[in-house]
């Protein structure tokens, strides 16, 4: 595990034996993937010391040396703060993640609505005394349940997000099909486009952009005709699972958009397991999201089991 702690405004890492074959310039390029205007403001703005001095960029790191990093400074909010009963599942100085209900939206659709989850990430920020603008990492939909990832900083919030590109950041799914799955595991590979017949609706589209959906059944429930899966993607679409699923001939119970039965309030899926190697600590983080429904959708099973 990597030193790091903050202090003020700054982040100071204790540069680990493994990056001394590191130039300063090529962890920031080359390891983190920062974008180049945030390097160059950073050059700019000399809001990068290695121990408390300007460093030579092109110099190789020295193991022990304080490498410190600006990326504390006060920002403005991009969304108005507003408190939010939601679940702070894990938090450090450089991010959070949260347990989101059903009924929320993931970021405003509009600049005057503040009963989203990103509002409530800001809330929190402002509340603990933070001027940090909060980023999110990736979406849930409005009924779907469960992790939500949000980076603190610009430079987090680009490591993560190239993360996220290079399927490094593992998304875990647990989803209540209507219909007995005969397959015990499988791989949807189809791509998915929008419905020109329906404002929000998604479909299966040979002009669509690429996805692929893995699946495995966890559990048949003969008397109840419906099949618990798991699911991960290596592809982050709109309504991924639930266009797939119903392709599939199995949508998910509740989600009567594509198909599904009525039986629940909202399409029964739920983020249960998000996992993914910190860049900094360089720590595995790994994050369970508990139900929330009452009464209950997914009944008799752990997360923790997932």
């Amino acid at each position: 595990m990597i030193e790091t702690r903050k202090k003020g405004q700054w982040c100071e890492i204790t540069v680990p034996q493994q990056w001394t074959t590191y130039t300063l310039d090529f962890l920031l390029r080359n390891v983190w993937k920062a974008p180049k205007k945030l390097l160059h403001s950073f050059r700019m703005e000399k809001n990068i010391r290695i121990n408390g001095e300007p460093p030579n960029w092109n110099n190789q790191l020295i193991a022990g040396d304080k490498l410190q990093i600006k990326l504390f400074q006060p920002e403005e909010y991009q969304v108005s703060p507003a408190f939010q009963d939601v679940e702070l599942l894990y938090e450090d100085d450089h991010l959070m993640i949260f347990n989101k209900p059903a009924r929320m939206d993931t970021h405003p659709n509009d600049p005057d609505q503040r009963d989203t989850l990103l509002n409530a990430a800001a809330f929190h920020l402002q509340t603990n005394g933070e001027s940090l603008n909060p980023r999110h990492i990736h979406r849930l939909d409005r009924d779907t349940t469960g992790t939500v990832l949000f980076a603190k900083n610009a430079l987090v919030g680009a490591i993560l997000d190239r993360m996220l590109e290079e399927r490094r950041i593992k998304r875990t799914y647990l989803a209540l099909a209507d219909g007995l799955l005969h397959k015990e595991k499988g791989t949807i590979n189809k791509p998915i486009g929008r419905d020109r017949h329906h404002p929000v609706r998604r479909r299966v589209s040979n002009t669509g952009q690429p996805a692929i959906t893995h699946f495995e059944v966890i559990k048949r429930l003969p008397k109840e005709k419906r099949t618990l899966i798991r699911c991960s993607l290596d592809t982050g679409r709109t309504h991924q699972i639930r266009v797939h699923l119903s392709d599939l001939g199995h949508p998910l119970t509740g989600d009567v958009l594509y198909g599904g039965s009525n039986t629940y309030s909202r399409q029964a899926l739920h983020a249960v397991k998000i996992e993914f190697v910190h860049p900094f600590t360089g720590e595995t983080i790994l994050c369970r999201a508990p139900f929330l429904d009452q009464p209950p959708i997914f009944r008799n099973i752990d997360p923790n089991s997932i």
